[in-house]
């Protein structure tokens, strides 16, 4: 089985570019795309076909922000939207589908980057979110977590790291939510497999930092520990352009 999360950074915009098709081509059994920017009803019929997969729509209920959308090869046992708090829910964060074997939980993390406030409000939603997660694996559920987290967890994960110690995306109290989440039962499966491998999922639009190599490790598979000996790999796919993050990929057995 292979999963996808991509942070498409506008899903009109990726399908203007036709940069969906290397998608299509994989021939994943789940998509998860975060940042779509769009609802339903502002895709054409030929592009809300989806190569004839299944949508799932998170999106926010401000016009043209966040939203999350997951689509399927197969239906989903259930689907539900959201954590259950409306100040997060309105910016359409989570979708979490139900799968023979998992509960799938595609994410979209808030930005801290427009200020405290905003860092905040992102720290108040992992707290939020793991406490979801704890009350799924208390009930006896496997998770993957999977998406734009908005957080580099160590300084393998970030080119510059000793500048970026007061940056939001590397402050120590993000990071340390990040192992919050691996300390309840999670796996970073990609750092699992590849402990000192440098590999980068986003890069600003400014200075050229993808063709220099300076990038961060924001977008992650978190997977329960139960799920471990079903995991065949975990691939970022760095080369794939079309967006500032590029797609990451599970496979399962």
């Amino acid at each position: 089985m292979k999963i996808l999360s991509w942070n498409v950074n506008g899903l009109r915009a990726v399908l203007r570019k036709g940069a969906l098709d290397w998608v299509w081509n994989q021939k994943p059994d789940a998509i998860c795309m975060q940042e779509i920017k769009a609802r339903p009803d502002q895709l054409t019929p030929e592009q809300r076909d989806f190569a004839g997969y299944h949508a799932v729509w998170n999106p926010a209920e401000k016009a043209g922000y966040s939203g999350v959308a997951t689509l399927v090869k197969s239906p989903v046992l259930e689907s539900t939207l959201g954590i259950g708090w409306r100040r997060f829910d309105v910016e359409g964060r989570v979708i979490s589908t139900l799968h023979p074997g998992f509960r799938l939980l595609n994410l979209y993390a808030p930005s801290g980057t427009r200020g405290r406030e905003r860092v905040d409000f992102k720290l108040d939603f992992y707290s939020h979110l793991l406490k979801l997660c704890n009350r799924l694996h208390n009930n006896g559920e496997a998770l993957i977590l999977t998406g734009d987290f908005n957080t580099a967890h160590t300084s393998l994960d970030l080119k510059n790291s000793k500048s970026n110690q007061k940056a939001s995306g590397f402050l120590p109290e993000e990071r340390a939510w990040i192992q919050k989440f691996l300390d309840h039962g999670f796996v970073d499966i990609y750092r699992h497999l590849y402990p000192e491998r440098v590999q980068y999922t986003w890069w600003t639009n400014i200075l050229n930092a993808r063709q220099r190599g300076v990038g961060w490790r924001i977008d992650y598979f978190l997977v329960s520990k139960s799920l471990l000996s079903r995991v065949k790999d975990a691939v970022i796919h760095d080369g794939i352009l079309g967006s500032d993050h590029c797609p990451i990929e599970l496979v399962l057995n």
